[in-house]
């Protein structure tokens, strides 16, 4: 759903590739399906091929990329079970990770934080811009994870296939719906309240998921 925390360090030239095309599905620069050739990805990413190769076995590690023989690689497609499947998964991580967020959001220091990320999301959102609600978005999480801080859910929570269902489901009303919803999160999270931050953590996700069928139907 948002890269690991790791990004936020110095990178290697494989993480480099492997954050740029989880990056780039909710930003629109790869697509399910699209075919994935280590050349290109070489020059695009600045990187040798090696490490193209070491960053397309951890997207494959993590069912994001597909690894076949004879035909390389290419980012998996999803159905619209397997859509659902992830989302199942979503929403009891989201609405656990919000009430975690909240237990020690005092402690954390982070609510201001939070707060400034929160308007990041908001003005990206007023503004159209999907580059910078993308930002805004892992920011988002980066947080609740950093004020949760649980080492099993920094473990886990990045590896929700959440950029490919976007990436995928690329539907107009699901970056205001998320907006809201962030909102709802935050202010549980702010005000300490777990019962009502995992609440809004497992709504934000029936709510992505009532989207995607209601645009299915």
């Amino acid at each position: 759903m948002s890269p690991s925390p790791s990004e936020t360090r110095a990178q290697s030239a494989s993480d480099v590739v492997f954050f740029g095309i989880v990056n780039g599905l909710e930003t629109q620069g790869f697509v399910p399906a699209q075919r994935l050739v280590e050349t290109d990805l070489a020059v695009q990413f600045g990187v040798g091929r090696n490490s193209v190769r070491e960053a397309l076995a951890r997207l494959a590690a993590e069912g994001i990329v597909e690894l076949q023989r004879n035909k390389g690689a290419a980012v998996r497609s999803f159905s619209l079970q397997d859509t659902l499947d992830v989302l199942d998964v979503a929403e009891r991580m989201t609405g656990l990770l919000a009430r975690a967020a909240a237990r020690h959001a005092k402690a954390s220091g982070l609510i201001a934080t939070l707060r400034g990320v929160l308007k990041e999301v908001e003005a990206a959102d007023a503004a159209g811009k999907d580059d910078d609600f993308a930002v805004g978005r892992r920011r988002f999480y980066r947080t609740l994870l950093d004020m949760a801080g649980s080492r099993e859910l920094k473990r886990l929570f990045p590896a929700i296939h959440m950029s490919v269902v976007y990436a995928q489901h690329r539907l107009p009303a699901l970056r205001r719906l998320r907006t809201q919803d962030y909102r709802q999160i935050a202010q549980a999270v702010v005000a300490g309240d777990e019962a009502r931050a995992d609440e809004a953590g497992c709504l934000h996700v029936a709510h992505v998921r009532d989207e995607i069928l209601r645009q299915g139907a």
